[in-house]
């Protein structure tokens, strides 16, 4: 293993203390427990929002705290879930009176350390929602989580929210939207080597030279299939259809209701994509893909979506949510509405993500 770290045990801490040195005019980050917020937070009365999981996969979440973003982010060890008391500490931090919303990807550690998070900030008096973002076309059940995973779609949601949040939305507006989004998004991710978490010291999984994993997972996780090598367009071709084929997906989903002070479930159905669909298309480096492979992802996709009559409106290419130094991609794909495109638009400035400030 050779990375550029000092002890395994000391990682996640420099990197926070770099990130806190690099964007000192931008952030702040809390070492006990971890957690980074927005340096003019709490932002009095402004919907709050909170998102978080393991690092290694930067520059989400830390990356994106900041003006139309992230109010706070709550990093774990590498790929690991961060702790209920980040959680709960970093709302209390963020919170301006309005309430906080937690985005959660649906990996178990997240979902059940949010959920308790979630009842501890109630209990101090802190209105809270959270909604799970869970995109994956290639998992419905897999051994890592129960049901989709999320990923890709965690990106858009927290610019579509947090932009919606800094106009002043409401609690329940920005949930309704952060449901919305996430239910209108599919991803799927691709892999060409492994990764390798410090901890271990050895690659995750094994892939020959010749050899790609289809529907892989952001930590790793292995994929719906291995395959010989194949050109990009192939690929691509492949990793369009698996989103836009995608069917129809019903989940139940727990959120908190402030006005009983219980989690209630909700059934919720998406709808596949369909020609006449107008979408955010995303293309992501899973960490050591350069930006110009991605360029020739997204030619083919753009023709993909094309053929089946379904309009790019915006778009999105880089390394915005990566799995160390796995060489891969993801292509997600949103569909899009005049509120979701409006708050898309609308400007942003995080370490990760700016435009328009």
């Amino acid at each position: 293993m050779k990375k550029l770290i000092n002890g395994v045990e000391d990682v996640v801490r420099e990197q926070l203390e770099g990130m806190a040195l690099a964007h000192a005019d931008a952030l702040k980050v809390n070492y006990d427990p971890y957690f980074v917020v927005r340096a003019d937070a709490p932002v009095e009365g402004k919907v709050a929002l909170v998102s978080g999981g393991g690092s290694g996969h930067e520059p989400m979440h830390g990356g994106f705290v900041g003006m139309g973003m992230l109010d706070g982010a709550c990093p774990g060890e590498v790929f690991t879930s961060p702790t209920p008391d980040q959680m709960y500490e970093c709302a209390k931090a963020v919170d301006g009176g309005a309430g906080v919303l937690f985005l959660v990807k649906n990996y178990t550690g997240d979902v059940l350390n949010f959920e308790t998070a979630a009842e501890l900030a109630y209990a101090e008096g802190i209105k809270v929602q959270s909604i799970l973002i869970d995109d994956d076309a290639a998992v419905k059940d897999s051994l890592y989580t129960a049901g989709r995973r999320g990923v890709g779609t965690t990106v858009i949601v927290e610019k579509v929210v947090g932009a919606a949040a800094e106009a002043g939305y409401s609690l329940d507006q920005c949930a309704d939207l952060a449901r919305k989004v996430n239910m209108y998004g599919r991803s799927i991710g691709m892999a060409l080597t492994s990764c390798i978490v410090p901890a271990a010291g050895k690659p995750t999984f094994d892939l020959g030279d010749g050899e790609f994993e289809f529907g892989i997972g952001i930590h790793g996780e292995p994929g719906r299939k291995r395959l010989p090598m194949k050109s990009v367009d192939e690929i691509t071709a492949m990793m369009a259809a698996a989103v836009l084929d995608d069917e129809a997906y019903t989940r139940t989903v727990r959120e908190w209701d402030n006005e009983e002070g219980t989690w209630v479930d909700k059934e919720l159905t998406d709808a596949p994509f369909a020609s006449g669909d107008s979408v955010i298309a995303f293309v992501n480096s899973m960490g050591g893909t350069p930006v110009s492979e991605l360029y020739a992802v997204y030619r083919k996709l753009a023709a993909e979506c094309e053929a089946r009559g379904v309009t790019i409106a915006r778009n999105l290419i880089g390394p915005y949510i990566t799995s160390l130094e796995m060489q891969g991609c993801s292509i997600t794909l949103v569909k899009t509405d005049d509120e979701i495109l409006k708050f898309w638009d609308a400007a942003v400035n995080t370490p990760g993500l700016r435009w328009g400030a």
